[in-house]
């Protein structure tokens, strides 16, 4: 029989890759959205596909879903800086009872659940590069712990579940990612810097632009999390790229590629920015045989030529 997927948050940049990647291998999807930062539009080419359903629904509340369900993806939540601002309760809902509820319904069904979380549970951290049974150095009151906090309670009560009730769970760290899809508006690095150079405005590096991030194309993601999806493993495992760049590096490349005339200016760093980040992939190498494989000049440039599309 085919198999069922439900992809909370699907509309999203890395929920919509996912809903597509998973109807190419002949899956049913089952997209579960409220559009609060997923736009429909992510889903356009995918809309008529006749194993592709659409839900609008707010998965901080209660859900019933008819007929089986053989996976249950938890994506759902502001997943920016400037989206987990401007809706803080929203982002600690759906980390907590938006959690509580993808997980009963993945009990209900007896479904294989994998959460998204996230590099952030690492906070600022104290260790370089991060390995998964490192604990994380994070404020849980700062203007980034609404997301943090949420994501740390997300993994504590999806290993609850495994615990508890037996169910095969997965926990996928995940670290920058970008591609098509992002939202221009976004407010993290790389499409803002890849908006502003486009347009010849100033880039906005904040602080003296040396804080460090690793970044890992979509599709490198979308790969890894399939492997996870249908792995045995039930513990935490980071995804992303350990190819470290500053943030002042990133910006000039994204000028380069763009060929643009922007200049880079700087602004003050934000509350709790982290000072480096970059995931130890040594378990997904071992567990998952994988690793990323597109370099960052390739995949900016995919991006780059996404961003020229959108109006």
């Amino acid at each position: 029989m085919m198999k069922t997927i439900l992809i909370t948050g699907g509309s999203g940049f890395i929920g919509s890759h996912l809903c597509k990647l998973f109807l190419t291998e002949g899956t049913q999807v089952i997209c579960v959205d409220n559009l609060l930062t997923g736009s429909i539009s992510n889903l356009n080419s995918i809309s008529k596909h006749p194993n592709f359903v659409f839900t609008k629904h707010d998965i901080s509340t209660d859900i019933e879903i008819e007929g089986p369900v053989n996976y249950v993806l938890h994506f759902a939540s502001p997943a920016s800086p400037a989206d987990y601002e401007r809706y803080p309760i929203q982002t600690l809902k759906v980390g907590s009872l938006g959690t509580h509820n993808a997980l009963g319904l993945a009990k209900v069904k007896k479904a294989v659940f994998l959460l998204a979380s996230t590099s952030e549970v690492y906070g600022d951290p104290l260790v370089h590069p991060q390995p998964e049974d490192y604990w994380g150095n994070v404020n849980p009151i700062g203007p980034r712990g609404v997301y943090d906090e949420a994501k740390r309670f997300a993994e504590a009560m999806t290993l609850a579940y495994h615990r508890t009730h037996g169910m095969d769970v997965k926990i996928a760290r995940i670290f920058n990612t970008y591609g098509p899809y992002m939202r221009r508006n976004d407010g993290r690095a790389i499409p803002n810097f890849i908006s502003q150079a486009l347009l010849n405005e100033p880039i906005t590096v904040f602080g003296n632009g040396l804080q460090t991030r690793s970044f890992c194309y979509i599709d490198d993601l979308t790969q890894g999390l399939r492997s996870l999806l249908y792995s045995d493993f039930n513990e935490p495992v980071n995804l992303g790229n350990p190819n470290e760049m500053t943030l002042l590096e990133l910006a000039k490349l994204v000028i380069e590629l763009t060929g643009s005339k922007s200049k880079i200016v700087f602004q003050a760093l934000p509350q709790d920015d982290p000072r480096v980040r970059q995931p130890d992939i040594s378990r997904a190498r071992k567990i998952l045989a994988w690793e990323p494989k597109v370099d960052v000049r390739t995949g900016l440039l995919k991006t780059i030529q996404y961003f020229k599309t959108l109006e």
